[in-house]
């Protein structure tokens, strides 16, 4: 009885683990500059109450969380200019973490292949010091300079 047990035991023990894929695919703190140094565009979607509070993230493009979907979006007219296919990197930010995860399922559904969330939100990259790590982002400059001038 005792060697089926063990026997039993090991089997289950050095048995492969099946891992299953994130459902939602995320960014940590400390990989943001590398991934805006790549080319990702980071979206702040906290509200204009929640970036007053905790502050601004410069280089960031702010996008309200209701409009980010046709904002992201290639096939909309009202899209970012550098919304130019499914396979963008996007990286949004909410104030904790949990809207932006939201978010991100949502988008995946709609068909974008390369969008994050930031774990922690902008706490997060507060915390880690990284929050100057965004205004590296060259490659979006005309969507801010358009946003800003409205």
């Amino acid at each position: 009885m005792r060697a089926a047990l063990v026997s039993s035991v090991s089997a289950s023990v050095s048995a492969p683990v099946a891992l299953l894929p994130l459902a939602v695919e995320r960014t940590y703190p400390t990989e943001l500059a590398a991934a805006v140094a790549r080319g990702a565009v980071v979206i702040d979607v906290r509200t204009n109450a929640q970036r007053d509070f905790q502050g601004t993230l410069p280089g960031a493009l702010a996008i309200s969380a209701e409009l980010v979907a046709d904002r992201l979006d290639p096939s909309n007219p009202g899209r970012l200019a550098v919304a130019v296919d499914l396979d963008v990197e996007w990286i949004l930010v909410s104030a904790e973490g949990t809207d932006s995860h939201r978010l991100v399922t949502g988008l995946q559904q709609q068909g974008l292949r390369r969008v994050t969330h930031m774990v922690g939100g902008y706490a997060a990259i507060e915390a880690a010091h990284m929050v100057r790590a965004v205004t590296q982002a060259q490659h979006i400059l005309a969507d801010v300079e358009r946003v800003t001038a409205h």
